[in-house]
């Protein structure tokens, strides 16, 4: 399937939304439920038809022997889960467009979760009664019909791509409320561009993991780099979520993205169900901005979090809570602490996180302090504003790496100016964006073959402005300082890190750059006093025209 051809399936499976908002009795941020649901049914039947010949093979061939195993265990080997007959996409298509068809999709999703208990709890069932309203029960119909033209042939990393665009054009839909559960995937894609995870025993944890973006674009990412099956079934993913509908929006991501991981339903704060003290190869998220309502003596104790310290209130006992205890400031340190102490030697981090952190004071600058002399942060990037639906001022990427070696410097990117409006009011990076960002960073490591192989990409494809726009930032292939761009930051020394008040923010290192407007500079001072003398004319008749007004309202006076 091409890029176009793919582009035109999804755009006509989100017409199903549209028959939703016209007629199913739904409130506007419920349209999700149902419709990656079905997406999900779709899906578990192509996979399941994709290995029937090799499931009926080999059932066939053991059947009546010593050997012998049952369809069920065979079908969960060969593809991962067991679909009962009552599930399959076209018994249920073919079945009348009547109010009975929402009766028939729960009991599928009911048997696929009886079957395979590791979906227990993750499809929705219930919602289905009201995309069959009394006028017009074959709604659900329409929409099931829609979903069938999905080929049965598609690959399943297609199918993974469909549920994501689904996932955040329902997040864009419902504006603030549905962005909690997603992060753009351009973001995310910058984000894995930099930390460049490797396949192996690795553990990868996102202790606010929403819907599992993070999870799904490292995997696709180690996907895109070779790694073999035996690889990837090594590489696991632990995630916490606190909503509860939002926890089965992430298990159906991983289930349909083929990741291996475990989702929990908990408060990262209070509870720590996968140990994460120093027990993580990688730490992604994109936690909630801000939080305020963090009980302190319920994560004063926690080393997760008091490592680096714990944010406090000025004034002795701060903010209170409904039960008079003293809660943090902002919870924005706690998370960064978090992420931080979850890192084991060879860790390394990315997150998202508001851009007023970057420059904290306070009991937030002490925490800052002690991580930045730690060594543990490598890279600061602001992104441009309107890159979230939640978050319309400029977020800010925190990058760790524990076994760096250039622990006395920070490599600061200001990407403001860097990316693709959407439309009025939404703005992501393009393929070609996300590969000059991280570029930067490959440079700054030293891997100019890297840079030259991009070079020869873009090259071949045609790409000459990208080419001409690294070429002019980095004409040698090797890292260097540019205005308004990047810059490396050391510690110590007339406006580092620790002369600038341990500010991470990438403004105050990168500067602004001016733009060349080719003039010499006799032509530049000509140009100033043109100017001034148009500015000397313009305030003396503006001392006129005032004369002239004065003088006329005294007369009506």
């Amino acid at each position: 399937m091409t890029d176009q051809e793919l582009k035109q399936l999804k755009d006509n499976l989100w017409h199903s939304a549209d028959m939703l908002r016209a007629s199913a009795h739904l409130a506007p941020n419920k349209y999700g439920q149902p419709i990656l649901g079905l997406i999900f049914l779709r899906y578990a039947d192509v996979l399941f038809k994709q290995h029937k010949k090799e499931i009926d093979a080999e059932y066939a061939k053991f059947k009546g022997t010593r050997m012998e195993k049952s369809y069920k265990d065979i079908s969960i080997e060969k593809c991962g889960f067991y679909l009962p007959e009552c599930a399959f996409f076209d018994f249920i298509n073919n079945s009348p467009d009547t109010a009975e068809k929402a009766v028939l999709v729960k009991k599928a999703m009911e048997a696929i979760e009886k079957e395979n208990p590791k979906m227990d709890g993750v499809l929705p069932k219930e919602v289905y009664g009201q995309l069959v309203p009394e006028e017009e029960p074959e709604l659900l119909s329409k929409i099931i019909r829609v979903f069938k033209d999905i080929p049965e042939d598609i690959s399943i990393d297609l199918f993974g791509q469909i549920y994501e665009y689904f996932l955040g054009e329902f997040a864009l839909s419902e504006g603030q409320g549905g962005g909690a559960f997603y992060t753009p995937a351009s973001v995310v894609q910058y984000m894995v561009e930099v930390l460049q995870p490797v396949t192996g025993d690795k553990k990868f944890l996102d202790p606010a993991c929403g819907s599992g973006g993070m999870f799904v674009q490292a995997a696709r990412y180690m996907h895109r780099h070779n790694a073999s099956n035996s690889d990837m079934m090594r590489f696991r993913c632990y995630g916490v979520e606190k909503d509860p509908d939002t926890v089965k929006l992430a298990k159906m991501n991983l289930l349909l993205n083929n990741v291996r991981g475990d989702i929990i339903e908990a408060n990262s704060f209070y509870s720590d169900p996968h140990d994460a003290f120093e027990n993580f190869d990688y730490v992604m998220a994109n936690p909630p901005f801000n939080v305020d309502e963090v009980v302190v003596d319920k994560v004063i104790g926690d080393k997760r979090f008091n490592t680096y310290g714990v944010p406090r209130n000025k004034t002795k006992g701060g903010k209170k809570d409904s039960d008079k205890k003293e809660t943090v400031p902002n919870a924005n340190y706690l998370w960064i602490g978090l992420f931080a102490t979850s890192l084991n030697e060879h860790g390394k981090a990315a997150l998202v996180m508001a851009n007023s952190a970057s420059d904290a004071g306070a009991s937030e600058l002490e925490i800052r302090k002690k991580m930045i002399e730690d060594g543990i942060i490598s890279q600061m990037v602001t992104l441009p504003s309107n890159m979230f639906s939640t978050v319309t001022l400029p977020a800010t990427l925190w990058f760790f790496n524990k076994e760096r070696k250039n622990k006395n410097e920070i490599l600061f990117i200001d990407a403001r100016n860097i990316f693709t409006q959407v439309d009025r009011t939404h703005r992501k990076f393009s393929e070609e964006q996300i590969k000059n960002l991280g570029i930067i960073t490959r440079l700054y490591e030293g891997d100019t073959n890297a840079f030259w192989a991009l070079i020869n990409e873009y090259k071949a494809a045609g790409k000459t402005a990208d080419v001409d726009w690294l070429l002019e930032r980095f004409p040698e292939g090797k890292y260097q300082d540019v205005i308004g761009l990047c810059k490396v930051a050391r510690l110590d020394g007339e406006d580092g890190v620790r002369d600038q008040d341990y500010s991470l923010n990438s403004g105050r290192y990168v500067g602004v750059a001016i733009e060349d407007d080719g003039m010499t500079e006799e032509e530049f001072k000509r140009e100033t006093t043109s100017f001034k003398e148009q500015l000397l004319s313009l305030s003396k008749a503006a001392s006129g025209l005032e004369k002239t007004i004065c003088d006329n309202l005294q007369k009506l006076v």
